[in-house]
């Protein structure tokens, strides 16, 4: 009995990304895949990014989610080209969706593009949207446990913000337990732990994004 083999997914979705990523180096933008579980505070991240990188670096945003232009509304107030994806249910984006959203997006003059990608710690980190770096937001509220239950994730960030570091006095969050999971799934990472609440340790999320577009426009 002859199996039939139907062609690979990723490998169709790894090519549409490597057609993403050339036309947006093209175009002089460095792009960011920001990953995070729901609630973690991707959302609450970019608003205060778009805040703190205002006059230094031109965004452009594209948003996943689900159902609601919710995360986008709030993007839009910071009067910067935002762009929605509605999955309608599906668990993450994929290179065909951002390939088709660049078509409708405000690019001129853009940087850096950050793609906030749908809430969740397992299927965003198998699928290449055409980005140059990835970044984890992992809130502390989500326990300590989730780089070893969820590696895939950790392993392919280029950095993973620990956001929520104002929570730690009242918790129990063992962040050095944290910190040496991480290490170990990804020696290389960059760990930055913040506050959006207070903006504590955010000038070093500010400077390693700028960082990233001066290296990578080189």
């Amino acid at each position: 009995m002859e199996i039939p083999v139907k062609t690979n997914i990723l490998d169709k979705n790894a090519k549409i990304a490597n057609r993403v990523n050339q036309r947006l180096r093209e175009s002089g933008i460095i792009t960011i895949n920001l990953m995070g579980s729901p609630g973690s505070g991707k959302t609450s991240l970019l608003e205060q990014t778009i805040v703190g990188l205002k006059g230094k670096l031109k965004l452009a945003v594209i948003e996943g989610d689900l159902f609601t232009s919710k995360d986008a509304d709030r993007i839009n107030a910071y009067g910067v080209p935002v762009i929605q994806i509605n999955t309608s249910g599906g668990c993450h984006l994929d290179a065909s969706m951002i390939e088709l959203a660049l078509t409708d997006l405000e690019l001129k003059g853009v940087d850096l593009l950050i793609i906030e990608n749908v809430g969740n710690l397992v299927c965003p980190a198998e699928f290449e949207l055409g980005e140059d770096s990835r970044a984890l937001v992992f809130s502390i509220t989500e326990g300590e446990d989730k780089p070893l239950k969820y590696p895939l994730i950790f392993k392919r960030s280029a950095a993973v913000i620990i956001n929520k570091i104002d929570l730690l006095p009242h918790t129990a969050f063992d962040m050095t337990t944290l910190i040496d999971d991480i290490k170990a799934i990804n020696p290389s990472v960059q760990i930055i732990a913040v506050s959006c609440h207070n903006g504590e340790g955010f000038g070093d999320w500010l400077n390693w994004l700028c960082e990233q577009v001066q290296r990578k426009k080189k």
